[in-house]
């Protein structure tokens, strides 16, 4: 009988509305308020005497009016409607119980003015006391009821995932609640999982309390026939450091939540909560820079953005917009991805002055008008071909872009007298084992010896060059993650190159205000190089992010290895052996310490391999950069025929 009125009730229309939203503050108010009434009727009903007793002569009709008026007019004082009654807990009494002290004491001061003025009060002070306590048991009693009424029909109600929720902390447990009442929530919570041993119950507020145990787990959720967990963003360095591949070997669903102080201000809590991403599981904090000094810096200035369309450089876009600069020159050649940036800014910055111009890097006329017409004083230069197997196929493109553009841009700087210039390098400049990353530690020798040059040759202000290093950047063009997530859709295989090879990894934002921060701090001729965290296994990565789709490694999805590819490396570096660092202001930041190039003798480099360019000779192009960089000892490569050749011919000049 029980079961069926409460099925009545979760499929009646009005029920329905009435729980799908938060009920209207003026329908709580007019509730409180006839609470009241029906107080001062209770208590008139238990003793009529105490409305005359003691009393100024006015009617009972008269002191009841008063005593509802004063309370509805401490309602909006305190707010005591403004809670959502099915969510707020604590709240409730403590908004109560001020709502009813306070009217008292209004009463009572009016009582003590008309004993002066007429002799009496105009209530009688037990009769306030009494409407007191029992306004304050009804008024509770209401909320109570309501509470009990939206558990018992939430509980019944069909199509909600049960979950398991991570810690017994008076948040967790407070959202778990909530989570629990709100219709809009598409999950149950049905346990909690303590991570405190100081924890002895078994049960708090019904919901059952275990203690977490790596060689349990299965068990527990296996006797909830739960599959999902539930976990604040406060536990998501244990997550990350500890227990995820524990959850993800029992093919467990991790969801993390958001943890909220205000709880009258939500409307929906099941908004609040999210499956886990891998980006949440690489075993890094984020890093958060501080922008003051940047900010101090960028405001009102002409900023230049080269490879403005790409992921890192539509990323620095977006933050100098942020940071107030005066005019923004996107510069970039990819006229479909510019358009994109373009509607990007007007919907997001549309305060922001920008100015597209398509130029190729590597076109120095081209370039030089846009430096003419805009005149920038900050030049941040993020245009270059990064896709290792592409460039170790195509040198003679990566010495156009990534070395002959840079060198076109900076000099260009130099010429309109650009404060400062910061280039975006890579990891793969260090110890390069391929083509891309010599032709980026090119890059970094030409800018770092035009500086120097300058700064000796030169009496006036010299532009100063500034260059950044990290690793690969989460989420953008060609990055692992995409490639692993449209394998997966696609179900499968997932094909990493190694089951060694390792990686680090930084969110594009935190890359990208890094780069800001370093530019602000660097004074010229600087290598900065960022603080990667731990570097992650390719291959973990893979069977975490089929893990988290709901996918068994191996079983539902394979993982393929392919070799490595042309030019890869096992681990990358962000110092080779003779370099060394010191550190700044942020110790997230660190300066290397590396040897520095005579200009003349890095120009005529450059310039011979402008020449080679030119006539198609690959082997030549690659011969020279190893002569440049002789660090560089291509792995995995057709290339590494030239390595063989240098050591032969070194051997014959000993002899």
């Amino acid at each position: 009988m029980k079961k069926k009125i409460i099925h009545n009730l979760c499929h009646n229309r009005i029920v329905e509305k009435f729980i799908k939203s938060p009920c209207p503050r003026f329908v709580v108010f007019t509730m409180d308020v006839l609470i009241v009434i029906l107080s001062c009727a209770i208590a008139y009903g238990i003793n009529p005497a105490l409305f005359s007793n003691g009393a100024s002569q006015h009617s009972a009709l008269w002191q009841a009016a008063l005593v509802v008026a004063v309370y509805a007019a401490m309602m909006p004082v305190i707010k005591s409607y403004k809670y959502i009654v099915r969510l707020s807990v604590v709240e409730d009494m403590y908004r109560i119980v001020a709502l009813v002290a306070s009217a008292t004491s209004v009463l009572l001061l009016i009582g003590m003015i008309t004993l002066g003025t007429e002799g009496a009060p105009c209530c009688s002070v037990w009769n306030i006391c009494m409407v007191m306590f029992i306004a304050f048991t009804l008024l509770m009693c209401m909320r109570l009821a309501v509470k009990y009424m939206f558990r018992v029909i939430q509980s019944s109600r069909t199509g909600r995932t049960i979950a398991i929720a991570l810690g017994s902390s008076v948040n967790s447990l407070t959202f778990a609640t909530s989570l629990n009442a709100d219709p809009n929530s598409k999950y149950r919570v049905v346990a909690l999982l303590t991570l405190s041993p100081d924890i002895n119950t078994t049960e708090i507020n019904d919901l059952p309390v275990f203690q977490y145990n790596p060689d349990t787990i299965a068990e527990i959720f296996k006797e909830f026939e739960c599959d999902n967990l539930i976990f604040p963003t406060g536990q998501m360095k244990f997550i990350r450091e500890e227990a995820a591949d524990q959850f993800l070997n029992q093919n467990i669903k991790l969801h993390v939540y958001t943890q909220v102080s205000d709880m009258s201000a939500l409307g929906s809590m099941g908004g609040d909560v999210r499956s886990i991403r891998i980006e949440d599981l690489l075993g890094r904090e984020v890093i958060k820079p501080d922008t003051t000094q940047v900010e101090d810096v960028i405001r009102d200035q002409v900023v230049m953005i080269t490879g403005a369309a790409g992921s890192i450089g539509s990323e620095i876009v977006n933050q100098i917009a942020e940071l107030k600069a005066s005019e923004i020159v996107l510069l970039d050649q990819a006229e479909t991805p510019m358009h994109e940036l373009q509607l990007h800014m007007e919907a997001n910055h549309p305060g922001t002055k920008i100015h597209l111009f398509i130029a190729d890097v590597a076109n120095a006329d081209r370039v030089k008008i846009a430096f003419e017409k805009y005149r920038p004083r900050y030049v941040f230069h993020a245009a270059a071909y990064k896709h290792v197997p592409m460039m170790e196929r195509n040198p003679a493109e990566a010495i156009i872009t990534n070395v002959l553009g840079t060198k076109n841009v900076a000099d260009l700087a130099v010429e309109y007298d650009v404060d400062k210039f910061v280039m975006v390098s890579t990891d793969k400049a260090v110890n390069p084992t391929n083509v891309m990353g010599a032709s980026k530690r090119i890059a970094e020798i030409y800018v770092q010896s035009l500086f120097y040059y300058n700064q000796k040759n030169t009496d006036r202000p010299v532009t100063r060059f500034i260059t950044t290093r990290f690793g690969n950047v989460l989420g953008s063009n060609g990055s692992v993650i995409p490639l692993f997530r449209k394998q997966i859709e696609q179900g499968g295989p997932v094909t990493v190159t190694h089951r060694d090879i390792i990686r680090y990894f930084m969110t594009i934002p935190e890359a990208c205000s890094l780069v800001l921060q370093a530019g602000t701090m660097g004074n010229g001729g600087e290598i900065y190089v960022f603080d990667m965290g731990k570097p992650v296994k390719i291959y973990d990565l893979a069977t975490r992010m089929i893990s988290l789709s709901g996918l068994r490694p191996g079983i539902d999805i394979r993982i393929v290895e392919t070799g490595l590819r042309p030019g890869e490396k096992l681990y990358e570096e962000l110092l080779n052996d003779k370099e060394a660092t010191m550190a700044t202001s942020n110790n997230k930041i660190m300066v290397a310490k590396v040897r520095r190039y005579d200009y003349a003798e890095v120009s005529k480099h450059i310039e011979n391999l402008r020449n080679l360019t030119q006539t198609g000779n690959y082997h030549d192009i690659v011969a020279e950069m190893k002569r440049i960089v002789p660090e560089f000892h291509s792995k995995n490569s057709q290339w590494e025929q030239i390595d063989k050749e240098i050591n032969d011919s070194e051997k014959m000049k000993e002899i």
